[in-house]
């Protein structure tokens, strides 16, 4: 059981805090409720630009880094489609270093053009690096914008195309940060060798006097229900063909997100797993092939990807899983299938929480994904209770949601590589 106090100051920041008696150094996690799907279609990227211009240093901290290294410390980053999240670990005795730092980029961010322009060059390097000068590098692209047609998921985090970070104007990007960046839209998480009267006493010094903002309602557009089948080819020179299924399924705190969750692990998750067992070593037509969700806040996607062995035509590829999918639906998941992924994922959990900073960014997203979907009644504790949604699972609750998820209707095909 993880132990989690919560206390909310009085300019709306919310403060987690856990005490991890096994180690002497600390966590500082600072989760931004802003992501890529925030952006604008004719403006993509921010989120992951300003995760960049974060480190640029701030009014009192010109170099961000210098001062956490002499505290013995280190930083990192990450973006998602949903929020934007920021660490620094350290010693404990060295925790206001990190406090100082995150409030005074937040509150004084040197938002300067050179500073913009240097992060908007790496920004699009990345984007050239990673998207354009590798194989694979634009799947991500394909799929989002083959499955999705007005949710701002149908773009990846590092933007559409690089263009629109290098014409985002310095208002614009101001505007962003202005827009997202406040207390009253963060969670804030404090893991580790400090208990939890130091931390609010702390945290009060460094964070109680920035002014909250009024922040505007999300007016993200919302993606249809799919209502026919989607085929797309992306012909690609790329050293094998790519074989894409995805289906739409609901957001993270929904009720079906754990039967679609374990759906995927009785699929995909180990050498006994079906697609493994039936389709890979059977067929001889995938050189890999796997299952897994997306997790996002919004209603997400549950994919399959295949790999093709050389010579294999897609649509014989596509007819062996339609046929183990078919095969699910039918028959069901068995008892031992459901138990046995239900303690994976159990296990998995617990060594995941291990770990004083892991547990500080599950903490806070944990509590994001509450206030960011009221309805869900999730928040910071359900770290300990999320394994009970598993537990709760039957095989006719399994099979019941495989027969909503794996319709005809509900499915977007995707052909990419030399042979779409």
């Amino acid at each position: 059981m993880i132990d989690v106090k919560a206390h909310t100051l009085s300019n709306g920041l919310t403060l987690l805090h856990h005490y991890d008696a096994s180690t002497r150094m600390v966590c500082v996690n600072l989760m931004m409720n802003v992501g890529s799907r925030d952006e604008s279609p004719s403006r993509t990227g921010l989120a992951h630009l300003m995760e960049h211009l974060m480190f640029t240093g701030s009014l009192n901290a010109p170099n961000y880094d210098l001062p956490l290294q002499a505290a013995g410390g280190e930083s990192n980053a990450w973006t998602s489609v949903d929020v934007t999240n920021y660490y620094e670990t350290l010693p404990a005795q060295n925790l206001e270093t990190a406090l100082w730092l995150e409030s005074d980029r937040l509150l004084h961010l040197s938002l300067h053009d050179d500073g913009i322009a240097t992060q908007k060059k790496a920004v699009i390097e990345e984007f050239k690096q990673n998207c354009l000068n590798q194989p694979y590098g634009d799947l991500g692209h394909c799929v989002g914008s083959t499955a999705y047609t007005r949710h701002p998921y149908r773009w990846p985090v590092i933007g559409l195309r690089p263009d629109d970070i290098a014409n985002a104007s310095h208002d614009e990007i101001i505007k962003f940060f202005h827009d997202h960046y406040a207390v009253n839209n963060a969670v804030l998480c404090i893991s580790g060798h400090v208990d939890f009267d130091d931390t609010v006493r702390l945290v009060e010094k460094w964070f109680g006097d920035i002014e909250p903002v009024p922040l505007r309602a999300r007016n993200i557009a919302q993606e249809p229900a799919q209502t026919e089948p989607r085929l797309a080819r992306f012909t690609r020179e790329v050293p094998e063909d790519m074989l894409y299924l995805t289906f739409h399924m609901c957001g993270r705190g929904e009720a079906d997100y754990a039967a679609c969750d374990q759906l995927s692990d009785v699929l995909s998750s180990g050498m006994s797993s079906r697609l493994y067992r039936n389709v890979l070593l059977k067929s001889g037509m995938f050189t890999s092939l796997d299952a897994s969700v997306t997790g996002n806040f919004d209603p997400g996607l549950f994919l399959i990807r295949g790999r093709l062995a050389h010579g294999v035509k897609y649509d014989d590829a596509l007819q062996v899983i339609k046929h183990e999918l078919d095969v699910l639906v039918a028959d069901g998941v068995t008892p031992y299938e459901h138990e046995k992924a239900t303690n994976k994922y159990e296990s998995n959990a617990l060594f995941e929480n291990i770990g004083y900073a892991a547990k500080a960014a599950k903490l806070c997203l944990y509590e994001m994904l509450g206030k960011a979907q009221p309805g869900t009644n999730y928040h910071a504790a359900s770290i300990n209770t999320e394994i009970e949604h598993y537990h709760a699972l039957t095989p006719q609750l399994l099979q019941e949601a495989a027969s909503r998820l794996f319709t005809p209707s509900n499915t977007t095909v995707i052909y990419y590589g030399p042979n779409a």
